[in-house]
């Protein structure tokens, strides 16, 4: 089983996108439970995943709060971010059978222009993080982000797509 976990502020319609779609893996059983991490957001965020039945973390500790992760397995998402296809049949497959961290594929239908992959980096959640429990409990310990954790250096990549969620950004513009 998955923990899902996000940081937020201020994307109340981004994290809401993400939920939507997260409710399938939940009624499959492969999501056990989503926290999500507030940097003091000021819309409706916090509306957003009590209704969708996540934690909603004001003040937290990041070693804290992955100790407290039911599943074995963290997803780590940007608010947006959305997986497609089959990805609950291939992510319950790879946590059962491997061990190692990995990265989504990139949406095929939703890259950015040539020229802003070439000059600029995504940032470290765009494509989303998988890892174990315990994996991401050393991670945790003295880092203050998501982000801190995804530097790894044996990565596996699966096929499963994420559509990134500056996506969703974008197409509230």
């Amino acid at each position: 089983m998955l923990t899902i976990i996000m940081e937020t502020r201020d994307n109340e319609a981004e994290l809401a996108q993400t939920l939507a779609v997260l409710v399938a893996g939940a009624v499959e059983g492969l999501v056990s439970d989503v926290i999500i991490l507030d940097h003091g957001s000021k819309d409706g965020s916090s509306d957003v995943a009590d209704a969708a039945g996540c934690r909603f973390c004001r003040d937290w500790d990041l070693a804290d709060v992955v100790g407290s992760a039911r599943g074995e397995w963290l997803m780590l998402l940007e608010p947006g971010a959305r997986p497609i296809g089959r990805w609950i049949d291939e992510l319950a497959e790879y946590v059962s059978m491997n061990k190692a961290p990995a990265r989504f594929s990139g949406s095929r239908l939703h890259r950015r222009p040539f020229f802003r992959r070439l000059t600029r980096r995504g940032k470290p959640l765009e494509t989303g993080f998988l890892l174990r429990k315990n994996d991401a409990l050393a991670a945790a310990r003295g880092n203050t982000g998501l982000d801190a954790m995804t530097n790894v250096r044996s990565v596996r990549k699966l096929s499963t797509e994420l559509v990134p969620a500056w996506v969703a950004v974008e197409a509230r513009r």
